[in-house]
């Protein structure tokens, strides 16, 4: 009897204490740094021998476009990716006469987007002309090129802030915000929160409308939207360097003349490392036949 008595008192004390709320203790959530995320961010590339190691990049494969907005329509090709310091080259050849490459260089003092055709430029190009800020700062390509701006962490810390840990297309990832000087744009470096790769930039640029006289009559405006965006997928090694095989790119603008949506695509297959590059490889014609 005695027994049953104690165990009924032991069962009544545990049930006590499952009652009683336990004190309460903060969440534990990991604030991180700028230079956190970087330093992160540079392991999942590769070992800093690797990296420093790697002073040329040639990058090769396949291309696609594909217009969202009228004139609709797609077209296949190949593309191109070289690097050496902080010039930048991104090619791509289409087949037909309408829509024939794009092409983006970065000589190290001056950026140039070609003319599709002859004084013409495309919606992609004459906004990264207006926005040359993105090539010179090293941004277009992420780690596949070597201007990387966070390969050079001291270089570019006043550029960056941390923006804390967000959902980008159901993924996980922590955001690093960065400052291009003298541009109004809104830069967003995105790096998934479980293996800190870099997957995707996003660029945006808003332009308020305009309203107002102009002695012809009131005249109102709409405001313009831009919106650039990277993404970066399918990583494998390469040259003992993690990198994306998979490269996206998506411009689209809603302007007072109309709305534009396209999508570029590099499915990449062919790393060479430390080949020589002629400097005239970044210095591109605006237009050839």
């Amino acid at each position: 009897m005695l027994r049953i008595q104690l165990l009924q008192r032991v069962i009544g004390f545990a049930i006590v204490l499952l009652v009683i709320p336990s004190p309460a203790f903060p969440n534990r959530v990991e604030k991180l740094t700028a230079t956190e995320v970087i330093q992160r961010h540079l392991e999942s590339v590769g070992a800093s021998s690797v990296r420093d190691a790697v002073k040329t990049r040639i990058i090769s494969g396949n291309s696609l476009v594909v217009f969202r907005t009228v004139p609709t329509g797609q077209a296949s090709g190949l593309g191109v990716l070289a690097s050496e310091g902080n010039k930048n080259l991104i090619g791509m050849s289409f087949r037909g006469p309408v829509y024939p490459r794009e092409e983006f260089a970065f000589d190290g003092s001056s950026f140039l987007a070609a003319f599709v055709t002859p004084g013409v430029r495309s919606s992609l190009g004459s906004f990264l002309m207006q926005q040359n800020g993105i090539f010179k700062n090293g941004l277009m390509g992420g780690i596949l090129s070597s201007s990387w701006p966070l390969f050079d962490p001291e270089k570019c810390r006043s550029n960056v802030e941390y923006g804390g840990k967000k959902k980008v297309s159901g993924q996980s990832v922590n955001e690093l915000k960065y400052t291009v000087r003298g541009s109004d744009l809104q830069i967003s470096l995105y790096f998934d929160e479980a293996s800190s790769r870099h997957v995707r930039t996003e660029y945006r640029r808003l332009v308020a409308a305009v309203t107002g006289d102009r002695g012809y009559g009131n005249i109102q405006e709409r405001e313009s939207r831009y919106k650039l965006v990277e993404e970066f997928s399918d990583f494998k090694p390469e040259g003992g360097l993690s990198l994306p095989h998979t490269y996206k790119i998506e411009f689209s603008a809603d302007t007072q003349s109309g709305t534009f949506l396209g999508e570029w695509t590099l499915t990449l297959n062919r790393f060479v490392f430390n080949e020589k590059i002629e400097p005239s490889s970044f210095t591109i014609s605006t237009y050839k036949n």
